[in-house]
């Protein structure tokens, strides 16, 4: 799965070059960002979220990509069930690659038992593909496979969402890239997106007789070409309103991931190394850190609008 290190594909096809590319990114603290997964999450635990990112991939290498991303959601009460929005925005750069998403969520959840609630939800994105390739030497110089200088397109994205949450555990799945979208880059070059899907879930763990909980996980991203699978298991310690973990991931024949953080009356901060176990090695690993805040702000509720810290479920 190390795709994004060779994005650049072309196939002619009629005279017009066709760009396929590995476009999801994989976050380190993907438990952090579900919201980035599956737009379902959205005002399921009736608080405000907001989280931002950013990531260098495969430190080291010229032209590494260096992803941001900061989104917001929260709870909306009105006609009675609950209903969630969100907005995100998201930029990736990539060697002669730059991408940039503006996306907008709409959730609707209702209870399902005693505790729990199911929720169903839906992105729309506006996308932002530019490519220059000014400063590549082509043999040819009139390769359609490339632009010629810098070209921009954009392009409409949807992706939806079902999530379930429970005090104790949650888990979600959802389709991106519903639509398939293509963007033409230009007169001769298109690029093309693949549906990809995701499977996500997790638990929280108290141990008894202890100020310890264990927070375990997975997620499973495909395209149905390739596959990426990753469990992870957090250790949290938390005391008068201060939380700290520690935690380890692992992505079969791909990485190992270090995760550390803490919380203090809401706002979390982590950072994160994943460490590739095959291809090109640990000492060219990838780099995270992630803020987030939480906060009790029920927008139309009657009555409430306190304060409350941050939870991990």
């Amino acid at each position: 799965m190390l795709k994004r290190l060779f994005i650049i594909t072309a196939l002619m096809v009629t005279n017009v070059a066709v760009m396929c590319a590995q476009w999801d990114v994989q976050f380190s603290d993907y438990t952090t960002l579900r919201s980035f997964y599956n737009p379902a999450v959205a005002g399921t635990d009736g608080m405000l979220d907001i989280a931002a990112t950013y990531s260098i991939q495969m430190a080291g290498y010229d032209d590494a990509p260096r992803t941001m991303y900061l989104g917001a959601t929260l709870p909306v009460y009105f006609l009675g069930p609950r209903h969630g929005a969100g907005v995100a925005l998201y930029n990736d750069e990539l060697g002669i690659f730059k991408t940039q998403r503006i996306d907008v969520q709409y959730a609707f959840n209702m209870k399902l038992g005693k505790k729990g609630r199911l929720s169903v939800g839906v992105q729309g994105s506006t996308l932002t593909q530019t490519v220059d390739a000014s400063d590549i030497k082509l043999d040819d110089p009139n390769d359609q496979a490339f632009p010629q200088g810098s070209t921009e397109g954009s392009g409409f994205d949807l992706a939806v969402g079902a999530y379930y949450r429970h005090p104790k555990f949650w888990a979600g799945v959802a389709v991106q890239h519903l639509t398939a979208p293509e963007i033409e880059l230009g007169e001769t070059n298109l690029l093309s997106l693949s549906q990809s899907y995701n499977l996500m879930g997790g638990c929280n763990i108290k141990l008894k007789n202890s100020l310890l909980s264990l927070q375990p996980s997975f997620l499973v991203q495909t395209d149905l070409q390739a596959w990426r699978e990753d469990v992870q298991c957090k250790v949290t310690y938390e005391y008068d309103q201060k939380k700290f973990f520690v935690g380890i991931g692992y992505s079969p024949d791909i990485s190992v991931t270090a995760l550390i953080g803490g919380n203090f009356r809401g706002v979390q901060l982590g950072y994160s190394y994943q460490m590739y176990t095959s291809g090109i090695g640990i000492q060219y690993g990838s780099h995270e850190l992630t803020l987030s805040y939480q906060t009790d702000l029920d927008l139309f509720k009657k009555g409430r609008n306190h304060h409350k810290s941050t939870r991990f479920l």
